[in-house]
């Protein structure tokens, strides 16, 4: 029998691979095929619904709705990234990172995200339900609402992170690294099967814990 493993396996997320020269990319468009190039400088309500970004910078955006809808990125780094509503749904995402900047909501309803890292961001609300979410890091970032109803989370690790709740009815969970969080609660704690905690965490939502379980907790 293998031996069982004392931590969680860690998420592999490598920088996406840039060329050394970008291209400058004026503004974006939907069903746009866009590859090596920097965009910069993106304002107002901005689409690039159903199209493709490939081995592409996006820095200094700030942006009213990104729309993302159906779009394909791979191997993207957005900086000090700024925006009302990013709208991600049925998007694919693979070595994608953004670091630094604040973003009202993320919506990646049936998203597919392998090898993602989120670094320094403040986010009020991250919705990823009936997502497949591999290989993923969160890294100092301040969340307010985060909804992973019904998601896939395989190898996905948080650092220094803090969350006021977090919806996780109908979670499956691999190697989901939890000791990085701060959360104040959680709707399903029977969801949590298979993710880890500290020990402290543990104690915390001890309460939760036994209710999920059946246990009455009284003097």
């Amino acid at each position: 029998m293998a031996r069982r493993s004392d931590s969680p396996a860690a998420p592999r997320t490598p920088a996406p691979d840039l060329p050394a020269v970008l291209e400058p990319q004026h503004g974006l468009a939907p069903r746009l095929d866009v590859r090596v190039v920097r965009v910069e400088g993106l304002d107002g309500d901005v689409s690039a619904a159903h199209g493709h970004l490939i081995e592409t910078r996006v820095d200094g955006a700030s942006v009213g709705r990104f729309d993302l809808t159906g779009a394909t990125l791979v191997d993207v780094a957005m900086s000090d990234l700024r925006a009302a509503e990013i709208t991600a749904r049925d998007g694919s995402w693979r070595s994608v990172e953004i670091v630094g900047g604040r973003i009202g909501s993320l919506d990646a309803l049936r998203g597919g995200w392998d090898a993602v890292t989120l670094r320094d961001l403040r986010i009020d609300y991250v919705s990823l339900p009936s997502a497949e979410v591999t290989d993923v890091l969160f890294a100092n970032c301040q969340i307010g609402t985060l909804d992973v109803p019904d998601a896939r989370l395989t190898r996905v690790r948080f650092e220094g992170c803090r969350v006021d709740e977090v919806d996780t009815r109908g979670l499956r969970a691999v190697d989901l690294d939890l000791r990085g969080l701060e959360a104040l609660s959680f709707t399903d704690a029977k969801a949590l099967t298979g993710a880890w905690l500290a020990p402290r965490q543990a104690e915390l939502h001890a309460a939760a814990f036994a209710a999920a379980l059946g246990i009455r907790i009284a003097d």
